[in-house]
């Protein structure tokens, strides 16, 4: 919402009105610059307020197993406050913070790590091609697999 105004000194001003994220914040300006660099700050705050609360049960994401330094693929088993259940593609449940869980992002492309053949060796490689849980890499040293993202993490 948006409404002009005249200033005590008689200069043009306006009030705008933005909800972002459920809150409410209103600017007040004399010039376009302001108003732009505002509306600017609040798109960005935006982004990152409906990121951090966008999960629901059912959602794929990737979370940081154990606060480590990887990211493993689960599903949002539910969301209470700050804390999100994730049941890991295998098999792994955690309670997470919303800080070390975001939305799913693999893609064709996408530099992974997976266990090779599931015998515990972690090795880098691209993502070739991708069909849900279904994925092909090509490892740096030239090898082939067809995994789940059970046996994947990413960094």
């Amino acid at each position: 919402m948006r409404m002009d105004v005249r200033s005590a000194l008689g200069h043009d001003a306006a009030l705008s009105a933005v909800s972002v994220g459920g809150l409410i914040f209103v600017i007040s300006y004399l010039g376009g610059i302001l108003v732009k660099r505002s509306l600017l700050a609040l798109a960005i705050l935006g982004a990152s307020l409906s990121s951090a609360q966008a999960f629901t049960a059912g959602d794929w994401v990737l979370g940081r197993f154990q606060d480590g330094n990887y990211w493993f693929p689960g599903v949002v088993q539910s969301v209470k406050g700050s804390n999100i259940i994730v049941v890991y593609d295998d098999g792994d449940r955690e309670v997470l913070n919303r800080r070390t869980v975001r939305p799913y992002d693999w893609k064709i492309g996408s530099q992974i790590e997976c266990n090779y053949r599931g015998a515990g060796d972690w090795y880098a490689g691209k993502i070739t091609s991708l069909g849900g849980e279904n994925l092909a890499i090509i490892y740096e040293d030239g090898d082939k697999e067809r995994t789940t993202t059970a046996f994947c993490r990413s960094r």
